[in-house]
């Protein structure tokens, strides 16, 4: 049975709050150690700009705020991070530990293109005041 069409601009929205938070964990992991992130002792300042795009950006994807400049950051964050630590190491991203961040990069780029979807603070403050 197909999902009705009427549920598309939810179900955007849904993806949108699942990438958003899978994305902020990646921050908080990286700034608080939760969950825990493999490296000891100070970030180098890639990976300090990298968990602040994660974290000030996965929670703004979340709340469904500025969510179209926001993924359109994310996305190249995403495939810059995708070919400095994934794509050196072989061509298919199943083989070089790659694919998440490759998912992420396509997904944030679609969120870029397509909003928010229906619950989003991006979406109540485009609504006409009644």
């Amino acid at each position: 049975m197909p999902i009705p069409a009427s549920w598309s601009d939810k179900l955007l929205s849904v993806l949108r709050i699942v990438a958003g938070l899978s994305f902020l964990q990646h921050g908080t992991s990286k700034f608080f150690g939760f969950p825990p992130f493999p490296m000891e002792g100070p970030l180098p300042p890639m990976l300090v700009a990298a968990g602040t795009i994660e974290l000030v950006g996965g929670a703004l994807l979340v709340l469904g705020l500025f969510t179209r400049p926001v993924a359109f950051i994310a996305s190249g964050m995403c495939a810059v991070g995708y070919w400095m630590a994934h794509g050196s190491k072989g061509f298919f991203p199943a083989a070089n530990g790659g694919e998440a961040i490759l998912l992420f990069t396509f997904i944030f780029l679609y969120l870029a293109a397509a909003g928010g979807g229906a619950w989003s603070i991006d979406a109540a403050r485009s609504k006409p005041a009644a």
